[in-house]
């Protein structure tokens, strides 16, 4: 390693903020005063290094995951298993789960360091969590990605089995296969969710739809691992009915994704248009704060 993170409290003195190359994290813990503080150190222990960790395997972390792994690292491991479940439907590396991936990895290193009341690491909207008895976290959810100020929030309980939440879409700082303006996923982890997030958000697509400007996405970076797939740049004016069309793909997506154990719910989102899904309630209309509170206990 030739060079040192960034590692600082940010102004408010509660929050820790961790940066290295492409990865930024914002880290927050509650407990004990000496417990916080071992927790933030221990933070900062397992984040030193860990880029390299995943550059050193990267050729390998941008295959499909269809193949059988050699990986060795443990994030790069765990990124691997989030998106295996969906190798033998869709192309898919372990790339898709990384952000949610070193999430879990420094909140892992934070709670086996101290015992918390609260924690979570944010990795630039893929969040984990952790959360003690009576403790809950409110998510802020943006309309786009890519713009600032939070939509709605949506409460996850102690009593959740939510622990990760992240969003995909083609506003995102990833490219997308599909038209979402955003997928937010709840999962028990941050890795799945992560993972699941870019299927669902792949998902919610009309595919030919001439409207729709897609590019190989290795045109617009050339070591991207999804190559020459497609991937969209812009989506032009869409009838309310190809609206509910694209939608509706993606629920059917996720819905299948909640049977299959992989996720707790989603919430899908173009064009100003609103869907949530859970496992006991489809709902499709405009945002409305008490829909997104059921979208998380549903």
């Amino acid at each position: 390693m030739t060079r040192l993170p960034q590692i600082a409290l940010l102004s408010d003195g509660r929050r820790l903020h961790l940066q290295d190359g492409p990865i930024d994290l914002i880290v927050e813990a509650r407990g004990r005063a000496d417990a916080v503080r071992a927790a933030y150190e221990a933070a900062a222990r397992r984040f030193t290094g860990l880029l390299d960790e995943l550059c050193a395997e990267l050729p390998e972390l941008r295959t499909s995951a269809e193949r059988q792994t050699s990986l060795r690292g443990v994030v790069a491991r765990r990124m691997h298993a989030a998106v295996a479940p969906y190798a033998p439907d869709c192309f898919i590396t372990p790339m898709a789960a990384v952000a949610g991936s070193v999430a879990e990895e420094i909140l892992g290193a934070m709670t086996g360091a101290a015992s918390l009341d609260h924690a979570y690491v944010n990795n630039g909207g893929d969040i984990a969590l952790h959360l003690g008895r009576g403790e809950h976290f409110s998510v802020g959810l943006m309309d786009r990605p890519d713009r600032e100020g939070v939509m709605r929030t949506m409460r996850v309980d102690s009593n959740d089995a939510v622990r990760g939440i992240a969003t995909s879409g083609r506003h995102g700082r990833s490219f997308s296969l599909g038209i979402a303006d955003a997928v937010t996923v709840l999962a028990v982890t941050a890795s799945q969710a992560d993972a699941a997030a870019t299927v669902i958000a792949n998902a919610v697509d009309l595919p030919g739809h001439p409207a729709i400007t897609r590019l190989p996405a290795n045109e617009l970076q050339p070591d991207s691992d999804l190559g020459a797939r497609l991937v969209t740049r812009a989506v032009g004016e869409l009838s309310q009915n190809e609206i509910t069309a694209a939608l509706e793909s993606g629920a059917e997506c996720a819905r299948q994704l909640i049977d299959r154990g992989l996720i707790e719910g989603a919430v899908l989102q173009l064009c100003g248009d609103m869907l949530v899904i859970g496992p006991k309630d489809i709902e499709r209309q405009r945002p409305r704060p008490a829909m997104l509170e059921n979208a998380v206990h549903a």
